[in-house]
């Protein structure tokens, strides 16, 4: 069961994530209306792709944007729970050893230690979004028991993996769990929510390019609309 799951299902995993994600970028963009939307697509589109980069950087950045700075604690709680989840799946030397063994591809790796570390800050950032998708009326009226199922599934490859690192008993089923969670998180992201790991992009280069060009980011260059 490991070997196929690190072997063949893993080819069929990563395909369908990324023939997802592509399908959801072609979509978001064609659903997009240059009327509707105020997109510059054509016109001063070397102003548009300036804005779209300084947009999506400035929110890739802690406390890059006025929004990151106003809210302090989400800003570290959101920064922490996404460089767990980005850095470690991909830098864990666990890791790097299938990729090595099964595809022949090298592949940098982290120290334990860190790894452990941004594990553990990971969870705990994540429960506490849960505590406080529970807690802040302005948060729980919008959130659904899929919101908390998303977390789930983020969160489960995390758990199981911190079992296996710490020799917990039963430790062969922990890894089996480990994969199956690991791959049912990338399953997960073209059809859910998990989805904004490619559409954040999309929409802050959107969002960066009407507020450059059409919202006053360039004001004083004679651009009407």
């Amino acid at each position: 069961m490991y070997e196929f799951l690190t072997g063949p299902m893993l080819w069929v995993t990563f395909s369908i994530l990324i023939v997802g994600c592509i399908a959801k970028v072609v979509m978001y963009f064609k659903g997009l209306s240059w009327q509707l939307d105020r997109v510059a697509y054509t016109k001063h589109r070397a102003l548009g792709i300036k804005w779209a980069f300084k947009s999506i950087f400035y929110w890739l950045v802690p406390f890059g944007s006025r929004s990151w700075r106003e809210k302090p604690g989400m800003t570290i709680l959101f920064f922490t729970f996404h460089v767990g989840i980005v850095f470690v799946p991909l830098f864990l030397e666990a890791h790097a050893v299938i990729l090595r063994e099964r595809w022949g591809i090298g592949w940098p790796a982290m120290p334990s230690s860190l790894a452990d570390g941004l594990t553990i800050a990971m969870l705990v950032a994540g429960i506490m979004l849960i505590v406080r998708r529970i807690t802040l009326p302005e948060v729980r009226i919008i959130t659904t028991a899929k919101d908390y199922a998303i977390l789930a599934i983020t969160m489960a490859p995390f758990v199981t993996g911190l079992a296996c690192r710490l020799h917990l008993p039963g430790y062969e089923t922990w890894l089996l769990a480990h994969v199956i969670t690991g791959h049912l998180m990338l399953l997960a992201i073209p059809f859910t929510k998990l989805s904004h790991m490619v559409l954040f992009f999309c929409s802050r280069a959107q969002i960066g390019m009407d507020f450059g060009i059409k919202r006053g980011g360039e004001r004083g260059r004679g651009i009407v609309w």
